[in-house]
């Protein structure tokens, strides 16, 4: 005989600051989330070794211990946090049906989607030994910490653009390295950079790529080696007589060559995403701003929002995910509600 899976009033998936966010608002609601804490526990804020700009924290405070006391506050007002990874939502039936990668299945009356977006990384040497040491995949969060250095952005599309011409504000100099010879951004942006460069605040470093981050989590990052080839793609030519191969040195190193939204598991539902995999939510003002296509489903923080991608806007779009979470699990209380008074009147 199969067991019957746990029902839950509402699952949460992720436990970063959105998801985290969803959880307390949900829990004080006596919605009695269950938060399942997904591929990257606490989300990329454990990455982050100093957050300077969230909200109530004028010293700052470490990523980790960020999510820890959101963790503490979560569980106090009811949540249960509990390790699991989603791997499929069914959504043609009521509840829906929550299966985890061990195999444990849920099911639920309502949905919150905050599984973030896992930041794409080059799997060079050094890198899991300095990130959130000088190595970062937030410009905007980490910027600040290191003034007055030679910094390096990896990447060529809009995004590497705007972290290069936003760290100006405080890189001695800002280097740009791309694989190929020509950028991905949009003119705008490619305007921009150039402007910085005449301006000599950035320099570009055209079929470049990163072979390896060098340093310490004590003193941070001390110098790069970088790869060049004139027709791009150097490290695949490692071994061309054309390719330069050389040492550079840096105090930072950003990544920008994008994102993965974590939702795959909503693949098989009526879930709408754009091409790269964001959920699409219903937006613009007024309640509902975090449904998605499919009733009692929400999205919310950076599995949604490709743009902002900060820890203080995951928050509130975490909040307002519980909130239009609650209004939802209220209207189907009170139809199920009327529903059975219909039917008792009609056995009268």
């Amino acid at each position: 005989m199969t067991e019957s899976p746990e029902h839950r009033r509402l699952i949460v998936a992720g436990t970063g600051i959105a998801g985290l966010s969803a959880a307390i608002y949900a829990a004080r609601s006596n919605n009695d989330p269950l938060v399942l804490e997904g591929v990257e526990p606490g989300g990329q804020l454990t990455l982050t070794t100093d957050v300077a700009n969230y909200p109530g924290f004028p010293e700052g405070i470490a990523g980790p211990d960020l999510v820890n006391n959101m963790k503490e506050q979560a569980t106090q007002f009811g949540a249960e946090i509990d390790h699991g990874v989603v791997v499929d939502v069914d959504d043609s039936t009521r509840p829906f049906e929550v299966e985890l990668r061990d195999g444990t299945r849920y099911t639920c009356d309502a949905f919150i989607a905050a599984s973030g977006a896992s930041a794409r990384t080059l799997g060079v040497p050094g890198e899991d030994e300095l990130m959130g040491y000088g190595l970062s995949t937030c410009a905007t969060c980490d910027g600040a910490f290191f003034r007055d250095e030679e910094m390096l952005v990896v990447g060529g599309g809009d995004a590497a653009m705007e972290e290069a011409s936003f760290l100006t504000k405080f890189a001695s100099t800002v280097h740009i390295a791309h694989r190929r010879e020509e950028f991905r951004a949009e003119d705008y942006w490619i305007d921009r950079v150039n402007e910085q460069v005449e301006a000599g605040d950035i320099e570009i470093h055209r079929n470049t790529e990163l072979l390896e981050i060098h340093g310490s989590p004590e003193e941070g990052v001390d110098h790069v080696t970088l790869a060049e080839h004139p027709e791009g793609h150097p490290s695949e030519k490692l071994d061309d007589p054309d390719t330069r191969t050389y040492d550079f040195d840096v105090g930072a190193v950003f990544y920008a060559i994008g994102h993965t939204p974590n939702a795959e598991y909503l693949d098989g539902t009526d879930v709408q995403t754009d091409e790269e995999g964001y959920i699409i939510t219903q937006g613009g003002r007024g309640g509902g701003q975090t449904a998605t296509d499919v009733d009692g489903i929400f999205g919310a923080g950076d599995v949604v929002d490709f743009h902002y991608q900060q820890a203080a806007t995951a928050g509130g779009m975490g909040v307002k995910a519980a909130l239009d979470a609650d209004d939802y699990l209220e209207d189907e209380a009170r139809a199920a509600a009327g529903s059975e008074l219909e039917a008792a009147a009609d056995d009268d």
